[in-house]
């Protein structure tokens, strides 16, 4: 193998295309040697887009790693070729291709995320040796901007000063993510929060368990904290105890059964009430990917556990409808309007959570029931019945007559011409 200095850029491209037909050039190469107790020069390159069936053949090793001797192909079965002993060479091949990447041109690394993003997260997940390497690598959406993609390193250097995590949320799209009431006090605080829009993104952050020694916190699970100071916190436990009251009734009367237990919020400011996983739950957002997996099993135990986990109800105190819940419960335990208020009340921070509902039909009716109260209808107010239409005898028998009318003039227009050429024959007959 020549010298890289001896190699041009076509001559890279047209040995690319040679050996992999494909008509795209390479998004960038490496070509190296590597030397050590076993001495070898390779040359790696990256493909501009990535192929239709990647993932479907995602994890074997055949077609990785093609050999040639003097530009004769000799195999790309490297699972007896290359013994465990050996693996250093791969090593050697992985950490190249880490560095190849890291002094990419910032607009070519753009188009290399946007095809093998996900690749990337899967080796954050797979290969614990490189996973700080590959942490570098990582781009996710954040609320610093609404355009760009953030690196990890970024977002720790714009950090708060008393900031002690990484925060992040999950979800299907950067819209869901910017509404949820998880991040309203975040915001609003001027703290940033990366939002993960990919399947895979929070499976990927769970493997990390940390950054540049900042650890990674979930906002919508148990854990938040914000530094407000000493004031801010006298404040907050004041509030905590003004709302004792409330919070041991929802326990204990009001949402019984439903959640493990209640509690003021310090992550909400316009929503009255979130629902929250435990540190080792699922968020609403794996509970979505866990149920939508196709080879999930029916009654997976596993599954189930982590699906009826129990979950914190966390209440907005400046909230106008809390307030006055709270004025009930205070006044009334056993009040009806209360109780049904803070069912509905949980059954919104459900959805608002990400989270899907066990009673929906349940949840259904009682919006109907305030649809009827907003328009001063009565709750004992009945549909409609539809009445039975019952047809004219005398009408039927007239259209049933005109119908047949119109079938018979159709047939005798339809045997008109085969008449025509019966006689027709008759005659060529005759004449013979």
């Amino acid at each position: 193998m020549r010298k890289p200095s001896e190699v041009t850029e076509d001559e890279y491209k047209e040995f690319y295309k040679s050996i992999t037909k494909d008509f795209e050039e390479p998004l960038t190469h490496v070509h190296f040697t590597a030397e050590g107790e076993v001495t070898f020069k390779a040359i790696l390159y990256v493909p501009k887009s990535l192929s239709s069936d990647a993932f479907q053949n995602y994890g074997k090793t055949d077609e990785n790693i093609k050999l040639y001797v003097r530009r004769v192909f000799i195999t790309d079965d490297f699972q007896d070729m290359l013994p465990k002993y050996l693996s250093f060479i791969r090593e050697k091949l992985v950490r190249k291709v880490l560095d190849m990447l890291k002094k990419m041109a910032p607009e070519d690394y753009d188009k290399f995320w946007k095809e093998y993003s996900t690749n990337l997260k899967l080796g954050v997940m797979e290969d614990p040796s490189n996973r700080n390497r590959l942490a570098k690598l990582l781009r996710f959406h954040s609320s610093n901007d609404s355009e760009k993609q953030t690196n990890l390193a970024g977002y720790v250097e714009r950090m708060k000063e008393k900031q002690d995590a990484i925060f992040y949320i999950a979800g299907t799209s950067r819209t869901e993510l910017e509404a949820s009431p998880f991040v309203e006090r975040l915001l609003k605080k001027g703290y940033e929060v990366l939002y993960l829009t990919e399947p895979v993104d929070e499976y990927c952050i769970q493997a990390m368990p940390e950054f540049e020694s900042k650890k990674f916190q979930n906002v919508a699970k148990e854990g938040l904290k914000i530094d407000d100071g000493e004031k801010s916190k006298e404040a907050f436990e004041a509030m905590e105890k003004t709302f004792e009251p409330l919070t041991n009734w929802l326990k204990d009367a009001g949402l019984k059964d439903k959640i493990e237990k209640a509690v003021v919020s310090q992550r909400l400011t316009s929503s009255p009430s979130a629902l929250v996983a435990s540190s080792y739950g699922w968020s609403g957002n794996m509970e979505r990917i866990m149920k939508s997996q196709a080879y999930a099993k029916a009654r997976d135990p596993t599954q189930e556990f982590y699906a009826n986990q129990k979950k914190t109800f966390e209440i907005n105190p400046r909230h106008p409808v809390i307030k006055e819940l709270l004025k009930r419960v205070e006044a009334d335990k056993e009040d009806p309007i209360a109780a049904s208020t803070a069912q509905l009340l949980f059954e919104t921070a459900t959805l608002r959570s990400g989270f899907s509902l066990q009673d929906q039909v349940g949840f259904a009716s009682r919006i109907e029931n305030i649809l009827r109260k907003s328009l001063d209808l009565s709750e004992e107010a009945q549909v409609e019945e539809e009445p039975e239409i019952i047809e004219d005898p005398e009408t039927a028998v007239d259209e049933n007559q005109d119908t047949g009318e119109e079938q018979t003039t159709l047939e005798e227009q339809s045997e008109q011409p085969q008449e025509e050429e019966n006689v027709e024959v008759e005659e060529q007959h005759n004449e013979l």
